[in-house]
């Protein structure tokens, strides 16, 4: 159960980033029902006359918080794989896996048109095949780090590809 409760904090702190920014920059969000394969759920969306580096933060808000928290805890205990902590070994597992599923989804161009990897790509003016691997590579490599605590080639690269992610918003 904390393991659970830990991955929904995670989800919590995912859509909070997008919330941050959204009210920063007077986005006016608001729920919206979405499916994808049948699924129902919502997405959080805002007004569409945003500028493109305002859109490509309030998109990218959620991987960011993803990837800080991730930092924050294989930081702060490389060998978190070998310690009982099961909140905090839900949310990295959730921040992970989330990348991972929103990068499948990003690599065959599929779902709602609110995903977060469509809404980084179009801002920023590349193909969203780009954007998924900018997603995928500090996740994997994070996972690389849970499950080798002294590979500092993959916290190293990780911390890398954090920036050259968020460093896109320079694009436009």
């Amino acid at each position: 159960m904390k393991f659970l409760a830990g991955a929904a904090v995670a989800l919590a702190a995912h859509e909070s980033g997008h919330l941050v920014l959204d009210f920063a920059f007077d986005a006016r969000p608001r729920l919206k029902r979405v499916s994808f394969a049948g699924i129902p759920f919502f997405a959080i969306t805002h007004r569409g006359d945003l500028s493109s580096r305002r859109e490509f933060a309030i998109s990218s808000a959620g991987f960011w918080t993803q990837e800080a928290w991730n930092e924050a805890l294989l930081t702060e205990n490389p060998n978190l794989r070998r310690t009982h902590a099961p909140i905090r070994q839900g949310a990295l597992a959730f921040n992970i896996l989330a990348s991972a599923a929103y990068s499948a989804v990003a690599f065959k161009k599929i779902g709602p048109v609110e995903r977060d990897t469509r809404g980084m790509a179009d801002s920023a003016g590349v193909d969203e095949r780009a954007i998924a691997a900018l997603v995928l590579a500090p996740a994997l490599l994070d996972a690389v780090r849970y499950f080798n605590p002294d590979a500092d080639w993959a916290a190293w690269t990780s911390r890398g590809a954090k920036l050259g992610g968020a460093a896109l918003i320079m694009k436009r």
